[in-house]
């Protein structure tokens, strides 16, 4: 089969012929459709994120069920799928709790193994992992979701208890960032979002028909005491979609008293230790979470979002591009580029 393939970190990838994925005991094989291409790739072809080498990137992935492994029970050939990049094993406490996204045992299409810059790609666990798409969502649209999106909607909807009328402030107007922006507005808040790119900011302000307030981060001293002000006392949501210490050191700086941050953006290596202000957190009684995706029990909320309208993931998508250009792209992550989300169509 035809896949994208990066033999040491920071190389070029390229499109080659490898051999087709085994179809796991419990797993499915997916005939790959689209696929996003994301930050988080981004980090594991720099080597922030280690993986095993030769690699194939990829894990915001849709397509249709093309071979069963034994013991699944809830699918069949032809399904038309999508995954949360977490994968979980299925079988232990934290699965059978509907919790996935933290199994002990997951694996991660594109990081613990082979991924979806491919025709095909193995899936684990498919009974636990696999979230049937409605035919008013098409391939593109769906795999804009499996990473950036999902996790922007759960970090708003589960650790953040955002409700109307609140104020969120995101930080960081990327994939995540423009979800959170677009979801955050759908749920009824009060938006800010800020970035140091002024198209980012303008693509922001897009999503809500001006009713985003905008924040250059790159002309701003002390973003959080902004935040502060044009918030009344504070944000009572604040959600570091990037991913560096000064912005996750902002983010909870923006809170006001009894505020919840909520960690999207990743921070590897030399960046997973902020100094974030805990003398803040005990004394205003903040809250701070972390968000790993989202489980696949979670999705039929976001998906009935979608399918009402209320969510348009399909407006966060910049360009669409063929799997022989998928390598170029992931590697322009190393410059600021669009600031819509690039997936691959097969």
């Amino acid at each position: 089969m035809k896949a994208v393939v990066y033999d040491a970190y920071g190389r070029m990838p390229v499109l080659t012929d490898v051999p087709p994925p085994a179809c796991p005991d419990g797993g499915v094989v997916i005939a790959v459709r689209a696929t996003g291409v994301c930050r988080s790739d981004w980090h594991a072809w720099k080597g922030h994120d280690p993986v095993s080498l030769p690699h194939v990137p990829g894990h915001e992935l849709a397509g249709v069920v093309a071979s069963i492994g034994s013991g699944v029970r809830a699918w069949a050939v032809g399904d038309r799928v999508t995954v949360p990049f977490v994968c979980g094993c299925g079988v232990c406490s934290w699965c059978l709790a509907g919790e996935a996204q933290v199994c002990p045992d997951q694996t991660q299409p594109g990081f613990t193994g082979p991924g979806s810059f491919a025709e095909l790609v193995a899936i684990h666990g498919a009974d636990t992992n696999l979230v049937r798409l409605p035919d008013s969502v098409d391939f593109v649209t769906a795999a804009s979701l499996g990473c950036r999106f999902a996790t922007a909607f759960r970090a708003l909807t589960t650790h953040g208890r955002l409700e109307a009328g609140e104020w969120l402030a995101v930080h960081g107007c990327g994939g995540v960032g423009l979800s959170a922006v677009m979801i955050g507005l759908a749920l009824g808040a009060r938006v800010i979002a800020v970035d140091v790119n002024r198209p980012a900011l303008e693509r922001a302000a897009s999503l809500g028909a001006g009713a985003v307030g905008l924040i250059d981060a790159s002309a701003e001293d002390d973003v959080a005491a902004l935040i502060q002000d044009v918030a009344e006392g504070g944000v009572h949501v604040s959600v570091d979609a990037l991913g560096s210490p000064d912005t996750a050191v902002a983010s909870v700086r923006s809170l006001r008293r009894r505020g919840r941050h909520v960690q999207a953006g990743l921070l590897l290596a030399a960046n997973s230790t902020p100094p974030l202000p805990m003398d803040l957190v005990i004394a205003q009684e903040l809250e701070i979470y972390g968000s790993h995706g989202m489980p696949a029990r979670d999705y039929p909320a976001m998906l009935r979002m979608i399918a009402d309208g209320a969510l348009r993931p399909a407006e966060l998508v910049g360009r669409v591009i063929g799997l022989e250009d998928a390598g170029a792209a992931l590697a322009a992550m190393d410059q600021a580029g669009t600031t819509g989300m690039t997936v691959v169509r097969l």
